[in-house]
């Protein structure tokens, strides 16, 4: 069984309740028994870490050498945090980006991924769906696709 590490970054653990119009109305808890059954389905062993800390985001990164991939929302840290990507980096444990609501449509600071040449693909504007399609395409990728088939 593959095993896959969905990280979550700064106030994502408030999902449902914090700006419901851009983030949903799904809990945070809802959110990860979603992920962890869907990849249960797929063959997939899903662990889950969430942390509002930078450094925490980044020694876990540093620790998930035993994960076939990462997902991951590090939030507001994307725009900011060259520890983060440096710790991608140093793993090359591959990896998508996902966020909830659309980057290219949020505020001009929000726009910039740190994260986006060192990841394998982003998924954003989707809501939480965003996070299955990610299961997805790990599923895909583990599986030796290369095509759509």
């Amino acid at each position: 069984m593959f095993k896959v590490c969905i990280i979550h970054g700064p106030n994502l653990n408030l999902l449902g309740s914090r700006e419901p119009l851009i983030y949903g109305k799904l809990t945070f808890e809802e959110l990860n028994e979603q992920l962890i059954s869907y990849g249960q389905k797929l063959g997939l062993d899903v662990k889950i870490f969430q942390s509002n800390h930078e450094g925490a985001l980044v020694e876990k990164i540093q620790e998930a050498t035993g994960y076939d991939y990462l997902i991951i929302n590090v939030a507001a840290y994307t725009h900011t945090s060259i520890a983060i990507r440096d710790a991608l980096l140093a793993t090359k444990i591959p990896a998508i980006e996902v966020h909830i609501s659309n980057l290219a449509q949020r505020e001009a600071f929000r726009q910039h991924s740190l994260l986006a040449d060192v990841v394998q693909g982003q998924i954003m504007g989707l809501g939480v769906f965003g996070y299955r399609l990610a299961l997805d395409a790990v599923f895909h990728y583990l599986q030796g696709g290369n095509t759509i088939a």
